[in-house]
């Protein structure tokens, strides 16, 4: 028996399939069936049922990959001691980001913490809030990153990072002296994300919106990130809420289409979010400090903080 092993066995439980998880942990389907062969033939159980499709992860094999589980919770502490005592940040996050968050600080802020520590493994999913929740319940991710404060988040413990505010992208151009009233906003032209998105949530509280009536009749349209809805403005026409990170990726044509709110200026709240203090804290703390001291000088609310209001995504 060994650690491999015991990784072979946690994959086949999540994915319940053997190829699946032969590709999640980078070797060829063969290999990991004859080696989770071997630990049941040592043990004398039967940990999967391969007659069903998906596998079945027998009553015994339930038991055995729940201390699995633990043990390589344990190996993995134990590694992460080692490179604390050598004074080496290393070891792999799984970390999950809402759409409108991911796009801004994944390219720039999150890859320069990666290129500063090349022995942090992280791998990265974009997923709604709702389901970053259910994944960290699960221990399928360690971290998530979220607008807050969210009801459903209570229960975790939150790292703040930054507030960025909430403007304004219209089909018109704009002075850089020009602001809008929320009761301003024509409720007919707005564009916004699909339901349970906590950006529209903010979006709808700061002007009480509803979708616009500028599709066609006969077009069901819900946009999953604020891209699509840039074009939909560029090339229909109408207005959608932008979040400030978005600004510099625009080109200089489309910035002049962006106007802020009237004072207090909207904003939302973005946090580091986590089950329970792990192994892997210091890796969230260096995280968190890279993403927060590199956004400092880029957003508007850290020079002005007295201008703005938050807006609650829920």
């Amino acid at each position: 028996m060994n650690i491999q092993q015991l990784e072979y066995l946690i994959a086949v439980d999540k994915f319940k399939h053997f190829g699946r998880a032969a590709q999640s942990c980078f070797i060829t389907q063969p290999t990991l069936s004859a080696m989770i062969q071997k630990f049941e033939d040592e043990l004398d159980v039967k940990v999967f049922d391969r007659t069903t499709h998906p596998i079945r992860t027998t009553d015994v094999g339930t038991h055995i990959i729940e201390d699995a589980k633990r043990v390589i919770d344990a190996v993995n502490e134990l590694r992460n001691k080692a490179s604390l005592l050598n004074n080496v940040l290393a070891g792999k996050l799984n970390l999950g980001i809402i759409p409108t968050i991911s796009s801004y600080i994944l390219p720039a802020e999150i890859f320069d913490f990666l290129k500063e520590n090349p022995k942090i493994e992280l791998d990265v999913k974009e997923m709604t809030t709702d389901n970053i929740i259910k994944l960290l319940k699960s221990g399928e991710l360690d971290a998530g990153i979220i607008s807050t404060p969210y009801d459903a988040a209570n229960e975790f413990f939150q790292d703040f990072l930054f507030n960025e505010e909430l403007m304004v992208y219209s089909s018109e151009s704009h002075s850089k002296d020009t602001f809008v009233l929320p009761e301003e906003v024509n409720n007919s032209k707005v564009w916004l994300l699909e339901e349970g998105n906590c950006l529209r949530t903010q979006f709808e509280n700061i002007c009480m919106l509803k979708e616009n009536s500028l599709k066609p009749q006969n077009l069901e349209f819900l946009a999953s990130n604020i891209s699509t809805l840039i074009q939909m403005v560029d090339r229909v026409g109408g207005l959608t809420v932008l979040p400030e990170l978005a600004v510099p990726q625009l080109s200089t044509e489309q910035k002049e289409k962006v106007a802020r709110f009237r004072k207090p200026f909207p904003f939302r709240e973005v946090s580091l979010i986590y089950y329970k203090p792990t192994y892997k804290q210091k890796i969230l703390d260096q995280m968190a400090n890279s993403i927060r001291n590199s956004l400092q000088e880029k957003l508007n609310y850290n020079r002005s903080p007295e201008d703005f209001e938050s807006v609650q995504p829920q």
